[in-house]
């Protein structure tokens, strides 16, 4: 009876965390991907007195001229850069306090409001704007961590994949549709007598909303668990002793050469991936030549069929195990990126079917890969390692769209630019297979899952 307690108990605890997923991806979509960038830029048009197109004229950010067009792209670049500092200290503080659930809440409410409080952007603030927008960043990637270390704390090794490719799912869910809801507003705004930005504000709301509301649901019943492993320290020691203990990992992590090596190849083809996701409407819309219809509709799609894909490769997982899935995800990603090089101008439904592609495996190598790092970190330690894997992430997320504006700048084009995106996904492949799964997971003293 103790041990069908303890099984329903965690699942009862993994279909809570899912719930998180579901409550941030919200705010990824309708604020991150879709609506607060043009939004900000616009405010910023405004408060520069751009008259022209394209515009000319400049703000004033701590005295640099700035162009209106750039502010969002330099306040996200900011945040990014940032947390790859911060979010070390945030991990290495959780896994020395027994209370997971309430830092989860505490940095989603936060983000939350910033989200919310985006309502009030409006005429030329564009000030309060960016300064919502990092504190809504920054506490999204500091919840994730905290929420990727839990899964740790609820999840077995034999069922990791499976959880978190739902939990996956369960976002793309939950994410597409408050951006459909949000999309009918924004492209009818006369049927519900708004003007586009008061429908666009109403939607910045929602999705703070829908962050902050849906977040009860992990709060409330997933069970806080007491460190272990780690020695006691008292509350106002906590960052000291943060410091100290990232400082321990980065010594350590050359101990553990199976997990940094599944690091370094992570660096490089999930920034190959999130390039092509972050240049796929630009390259849609300047290169292909498609309306802003179309492009709304793509993103839909992706939502659609990414939730798809991270079940599918659950599957694949647990049949062949998460190292085959990935590599086999990111064969596919090689053969996606280049035939987007070659697809023809204006035709819709090639640009459509590949958008297809790309979300059956982004859904995939996404969830596989938080749920196989899992497995590579050292029991009691989950979130000083999840913080470094995403703050890893987040300081070099900016190589990727370098790489691709050089060879945009250079060639005039686009399509060299997308190609040359490959790069990540074979340099992230090569140093991938040499990752030795089962070597790395008892080097970090975890069970080793029946298929690896």
């Amino acid at each position: 009876m103790a041990l069908t307690l303890t099984a329903m108990r965690s699942s009862r605890e993994q279909r809570a965390w899912y719930w998180y997923d579901w409550a941030n991806s919200g705010y990824v979509t309708t604020t991150g991907t879709v609506l607060f960038g043009p939004y900000l830029t616009s405010v910023a048009k405004d408060a520069a007195g751009c008259t022209d197109d394209p515009c000319t004229s400049t703000l004033s950010v701590l005295g640099i001229p700035v162009a209106p067009g750039s502010l969002f792209f330099y306040a996200v670049t900011f945040a990014t850069l940032f947390s790859a500092v911060l979010l070390p200290v945030i991990g290495a503080v959780a896994d020395r306090r027994g209370d997971k659930r309430k830092l989860l809440g505490r940095f989603a409410w936060i983000g939350a409001a910033a989200a919310g409080g985006m309502f009030f952007v409006s005429g030329t603030n564009w000030q309060l704007g960016v300064a919502l927008l990092i504190i809504g960043n920054l506490s999204l990637g500091a919840s994730l961590v905290v929420y990727d270390a839990i899964l740790c704390d609820i999840a077995v090794p034999n069922d990791r994949d499976s959880v978190s490719s739902r939990g996956w799912a369960f976002g793309y869910v939950g994410g597409g549709l408050l951006l459909i809801l949000n999309l009918a507003i924004v492209l009818m705004p006369d049927a519900l007598g708004l003007d586009t930005a008061m429908a666009v504000r109403i939607s910045l709301l929602s999705a703070g909303v829908w962050w902050g509301a849906w977040t009860f649901i992990p709060y409330r019943r997933i069970i806080d668990r007491p460190s272990t492993g780690l020695p006691p320290t008292a509350d106002m020691n906590f960052v000291r002793g943060a410091f100290t203990q990232l400082n321990g990992t980065l010594r350590d992590l050359r101990l553990y050469r199976n997990t940094g090596l599944f690091l370094a190849s992570y660096l490089f083809y999930n920034d190959g991936v999130q390039t092509v996701i972050s240049s796929a409407s630009v390259y849609g819309a300047e290169q292909l030549g498609f309306s802003e219809t179309i492009l709304i509709a793509t993103i839909v799609l992706v939502q659609i069929v990414g939730f798809v894909g991270a079940l599918v490769f659950g599957k694949v997982a647990a049949r062949r195990g998460a190292k085959q899935a990935i590599r086999t995800s990111l064969v596919v990603w090689l053969c996606a990126v280049t035939v987007g090089y070659f697809l023809p101008e204006g035709k819709v439904i090639f640009f459509l079917a590949l958008a297809a592609v790309f979300g059956v495996v982004l859904g995939g190598i996404q969830a596989l890969s938080r749920s196989l790092f899992s497995q590579l970190v050292p029991r009691s330690r989950e979130a000083e390692y999840f913080a470094l894997y995403q703050a890893c992430e987040r300081g070099t997320s900016w190589l990727g769209t370098l790489v691709f504006g050089l060879v945009h700048q250079f060639t005039g084009s686009y399509r060299p630019a997308i190609l040359s995106l490959l790069v990540f996904f074979i340099v992230g492949g090569a140093l991938f297979s040499k990752v030795d799964i089962r070597e790395g997971i008892a080097q970090a003293g975890n069970q080793v899952p029946d298929i690896v």
